[in-house]
């Protein structure tokens, strides 16, 4: 029997498929972010690109983690965006429209196969310019060991409750997150814009 492609699975396969896994901090982390965000710039050309950040729990040192390098590309207004599709899934992402999001918000998955991981999980998060909640949560949480460790805490308890329901796992983090988010944006006033 053949495979069933991704984008032809139910949320509760795709669950099932890739459920929550957490990892203890990674050192090579960085430097699979280093490593892709080289790829990312002879994909999409340093002139689209106004500025890359490597974001999510993979970008903070002794943090658990979710094994996935997620990465926020800021573009320019003027950026081809049918080319730079193209260019990234031709590069190996899968594009994830993100419908309820502004646009450009578009995600670029890679180490995603119809029989499960494979490889290092890529997540690219693709927006204009902007002033993001992302880059703050991590920054306080570099600088917040205690903080960072309550994060890894939760996170670990709902991945108990919620390992085969990304949404809920995601959903259940959100009110932390923006705690801490404010605090940060309190701490680091206007540092992104």
């Amino acid at each position: 029997m053949d495979k069933k492609s991704l984008n032809n699975m139910t949320n509760s396969e795709l669950w099932k498929l890739f459920p929550i896994i957490l990892s203890k901090y990674k050192s090579d982390w960085p430097d699979r972010y280093a490593e892709e965000k080289e790829l990312l710039v002879q994909t999409i050309d340093q002139n689209n690109i106004v500025r890359i950040n490597h974001i999510g729990s993979t970008a903070v040192t002794e943090l658990i983690a979710k094994p996935t390098i997620d990465i926020l590309l800021e573009i320019y207004s003027h950026t081809d965006i049918t080319r730079l599709i193209n260019g990234l899934q031709t590069a190996g992402y899968i594009y994830s429209p993100q419908p309820d999001n502004l646009p450009p918000h578009m995600m670029f998955l890679k180490g995603y196969t119809p029989e499960g991981f494979k490889g290092q999980a890529y997540h690219v998060h693709i927006r204009y310019r902007g002033d993001w909640d992302e880059l703050y949560f991590r920054d306080y949480l570099i600088v917040s060991p205690e903080t960072a460790k309550e994060y890894g805490k939760l996170k670990l308890k709902l991945k108990s409750e919620f390992t085969y329901n990304r949404d809920a796992y995601t959903s259940a983090k959100t009110d932390f997150i923006k705690h801490i988010t404010s605090l940060a944006r309190l701490k680091f006033p206007e540092r992104y814009k």
